[in-house]
């Protein structure tokens, strides 16, 4: 499913014009996004999380030139759903 998907979904179910409903969406998005960016999770009850994670410093190999690297800790974002939420999955 698209954002435009969703878009259509909304517009379907609420009756409400889509450039409003795509303004809200993306405003939706952009507020998740800019909490994750300053380490603020988002829960939203009955759906899910949007955390920060932190993954450690790690060594990798570059194959090509035979070397090692040192990749640096960094934050990513991740979704933990509610537990309704992946019982209706489930189902």
């Amino acid at each position: 499913m698209t954002k435009a998907d969703i878009v259509n979904e909304i517009t379907k179910k609420t009756g409400i014009d889509k450039v409003t409903v795509l303004t809200t969406v993306e405003a939706f998005m952009d507020a998740v996004k800019d909490s994750l960016a300053n380490n603020e999770n988002v829960y939203l009850r009955g759906f899910g999380s949007f955390i920060v994670k932190k993954r450690a410093q790690k060594t990798a190999r570059n194959i090509s030139k035979n070397t090692t690297i040192i990749i640096p800790e960094h934050n990513i974002p991740a979704f933990k759903p509610a537990k309704t939420f992946t019982i209706s999955v489930k189902k």
